[in-house]
């Protein structure tokens, strides 16, 4: 990331987001209004924030598959002109209008990373529009405060990729817990397949359903060590349990001791930041982050506490091209932009690796 220095600084800021990390196409417009212009930089950031468009499309294979990168690129790259055109057509707006580009530099899988990215490159040179390279989590992060107004909460990132318990400090998001190996929504994935559950909409979804009709509690690994957890063992220990004897346990209960199991977890560590930092609030961002009953958890947590936990729907929490453009447009505000030459992409890039200019 480069900075560039501006004299005169913009009272409105519409940016294109495009997210394709994993298996989400998505596009999104949000336009930032600042009625007094862009405030100093001992100010934190608080514009109006006006969405413009949000639009989304899922590559979901075969029930009991998994996704492949080479197939999601594919999938990208045949599904991103129809999407653009769409959410301009939604957003009423040009290529004029657009004030910065805003791509997914990481982290995420590398072959629907890359034909993202190259896509944004290609319009930043044919518009002559800035690009300005994102976090994918810092743009849940920064989605999650936008639209439900958390003040200072210690935020939980569940997702398919990632598991964090962070908090901020310091203009950096930092990492308090993680997983030690695969992330939730990945087991929940990857149990699915073995249940052979429909990957429509989704198998986390799916999972969710189906322990919504259990009743007995199966008894799995706890695995919480420190501030992290682990998810690996309790993966290989319910598809024994799945594969093993056929037919023992009901594929509800399974998936209701899964569900229950790992969510302490994440309700045990979040609570422990809290105490940490000193917050009542909770903010869950990612596409785990809708379900139903681990929000009703860590709600039940937090009002113990004193406090509150802060979610959003499907629209947000699933991962999106408008939370993009939302993290990319407060950075361009602060006069970050990315040039061609580090327009590059990566798997690996940590929340905490942001510099965080807009809050203070």
């Amino acid at each position: 990331m480069t900075k560039v220095e501006t004299k005169n600084a913009p009272k409105t800021v519409i940016a294109l987001g495009l997210e394709g990390s994993a298996n989400k196409l998505g596009i999104g417009i949000v336009k930032h209004v600042y009625p007094n212009g862009v405030p100093g930089p001992d100010v934190e950031l608080q514009p109006e924030y006006i969405e413009l468009a949000n639009v989304r499309d899922t590559y979901n294979p075969p029930a009991g598959e998994g996704f492949l990168p080479r197939d999601v690129a594919a999938h990208h790259r045949a599904l991103i002109n129809p999407l653009l055109k769409q959410a301009f057509a939604e957003a009423n707006v040009e290529p004029a209008d657009i004030d910065c580009i805003c791509y997914t530099k990481g982290p995420g899988m590398g072959a629907p990373l890359q034909s993202v990215a190259l896509v944004a490159r290609t319009l930043s040179q044919l518009w002559d529009v800035p690009l300005v390279g994102t976090n994918h989590c810092v743009g849940h992060i920064e989605m999650g405060r936008a639209i439900t107004g958390a003040q200072n909460p210690v935020v939980l990132y569940v997702s398919g990729g990632n598991t964090q318990v962070i908090a901020y400090s310091q203009q950096t998001y930092r990492i308090f817990g993680e997983t030690l190996d695969i992330a939730i929504g990945n087991c929940l994935d990857r149990f699915a397949r073995v249940l052979k559950l429909p990957n429509e909409p989704s198998p986390g979804y799916n999972i969710e359903q189906y322990a919504k009709r259990g009743s007995k509690f199966i008894e799995l690994p706890y695995t919480v060590k420190g501030m992290d957890v682990s998810f690996s063992g309790i993966l290989s220990y319910i598809e024994k349990l799945a594969k093993a004897e056929p037919g023992k346990y009901a594929a509800e209960d399974l998936c209701y001791s899964l569900q229950e199991n790992m969510y302490a977890m994440l309700v045990e560590i979040t609570e422990r930041a809290m105490a940490h930092i000193g917050t009542t609030e909770v903010l869950v961002v990612g596409g785990v982050g809708c379900n139903e009953r681990l929000q009703e958890m860590m709600g039940r947590m937090a009002e113990e506490r004193g406090g509150k936990v802060f979610a959003t729907d499907m629209r947000y929490c699933i991962d999106n091209g408008i939370m993009i453009a939302q993290a990319g447009a407060l950075a361009f505000a602060r006069g970050f932009t990315t040039s061609i030459e580090e327009s590059w992409i990566t798997q690996r890039f940590r929340t905490d690796q942001v510099h965080v200019e807009w809050r203070v």
